[in-house]
């Protein structure tokens, strides 16, 4: 560019230099200055016509021939013309890559701008949501009309995907997973679920209709052991025919506890929701456990924190009664005699807590994600002394999700366990 300079200013001194010659010699100094410089500036303009006649032409690449500084001009814009296509080449090669990877995926992908309007998406979310090209630009509550997603999509709290019916095809279900990106922007991933949804409703099906088939013939073996161990008069015969008893008893319990866990899965939430007294429910439940924490000598308290009014609660409370009686059973089952079990009950400005600890033996910290799975034991052989069925952290958890609630566990071994119910205060 120096180099540009200097011969331009070179060009200028030389018409400057013929110029004063020539007015010198014809005594009209002044014209000749004037003549010189205006053919400068014609020149000037010539060439910056020609600049704006090669940058509105599309056919051609070439950059004009000039000399001096618009030489270089020319050369420096013709440099950044073949720069910005390189890079709008590998843009649109990406862009292309992108577009063939996306096009390939099973899953629907949907871009979301700031407004939470419909930027992009790939032919399995057109496939999935009947987008179309005219959809652009629009809101994807429009074509996702759910409650359940207004609100999961309005609330942000994305931790978890969203399981859904899918809005096209009513046999259908499908999982929304939304990411915030950039700024304010989503990524929405559509997964098809129906098979997994379909197993899922198979297996609870079988659950229930075995558990339902189950009962009526347990409930008459029950009734004729029964009638045998009473009537029994045969010494050898009192053993066998209680241990029958017992297991009977078991499989009952076990039946039950499948038929209330599938009914949990099954029915809809928020069915028979009323404001509930929490202390009041407690209270019942303690008086109810206070039997079997009597047999093993334990001492049994209910502590409220709550004194300036009746603390109310919405929710089911036949739920909440199963959940909460199936921590406090657990807590007097797994503690031993002279033990101690605590119920308190408080709240905070945002929640509402319910916990049930215990000076048990306590629980190793590997197994306390899996405590509420069905049938998971921490030691298989405390079944047989605690004649449990493994549902019960599965019937609380399932009872506190329904109620948009959460089960805290904490454990230490040989200091006792702490399972605590944290319930979201309405807003």
């Amino acid at each position: 560019m120096l180099k540009g300079f200097s011969a331009e200013l070179q060009r200028i001194l030389i018409i400057l230099a013929i110029c004063s010659l020539i007015g010198f010699f014809s005594d009209n100094y002044s014209l000749w200055m004037l003549i010189g410089c205006s053919s400068y500036i014609v020149w000037m303009l010539w060439q910056i016509r020609r600049l704006n006649q090669w940058l509105v032409r599309q056919d051609s690449q070439n950059p004009p021939e000039a000399s001096g500084i618009w030489g270089q001009i020319f050369d420096n814009i013709y440099q950044l013309q073949r720069d910005q296509r390189l890079e709008k080449e590998n843009l649109q090669a990406v862009i292309k890559r992108i577009q063939e990877i996306s096009s390939s995926l099973k899953d629907g992908l949907i871009i979301l701008d700031a407004r939470g309007h419909l930027d992009f998406w790939n032919p399995a979310a057109h496939r999935m949501l009947a987008l179309n090209t005219k959809d652009q630009g629009q809101s994807v509550i429009n074509f996702i009309r759910h409650p359940k997603f207004v609100a999961y999509f309005e609330e942000g709290k994305y931790e978890e995907p969203l399981e859904l019916p899918s809005p096209r095809f009513a046999s259908k279900h499908l999982q929304f997973q939304i990411t915030p990106f950039g700024k304010n922007e989503r990524l929405i991933v559509v997964r098809d679920i129906t098979q997994v949804h379909n197993l899922e409703k198979m297996r609870q099906d079988f659950v229930a209709n075995v558990s339902h088939e189950l009962r009526t013939p347990l409930t008459v073996i029950n009734g004729y052991v029964e009638t045998l161990a009473d009537n029994n008069t045969i010494p050898s015969w009192n053993k066998p025919l209680q241990q029958m008893l017992q297991q009977a008893k078991r499989m009952s319990l076990l039946i039950n506890d499948l038929l209330v866990l599938s009914k949990l899965e099954t029915t809809e939430a928020g069915h028979n929701h009323k404001p509930i007294n929490i202390e009041q429910l407690l209270t019942i439940i303690k008086s109810e456990a206070e039997v079997l924490s009597k047999e093993k000598n334990q001492q049994l308290t209910l502590i409220c924190n709550n004194t300036t009014k009746p603390l109310l609660l919405p929710g089911n409370e036949k739920e909440l009664h199963s959940a909460f009686s199936n921590l406090v059973t657990n807590a007097i089952k797994y503690t031993l005699a002279d033990g101690k079990v605590s119920m308190l009950l408080w709240q905070d400005q945002k929640n509402v807590y319910v916990s049930v600890s215990d000076n048990g033996p306590g629980i190793e910290a590997q197994h306390i994600p899996r405590l509420t799975e069905r049938f998971y034991r921490v030691d298989a052989s405390r079944n047989s002394g605690t004649g449990g069925t493994g549902l019960g952290l599965a019937i609380v958890k399932h009872v506190l999700m329904r109620h948009e609630a959460e089960l805290k566990i904490t454990s230490e071994p040989g200091k006792g366990s702490v399972f605590m119910c944290v319930f979201p205060l309405p807003q």
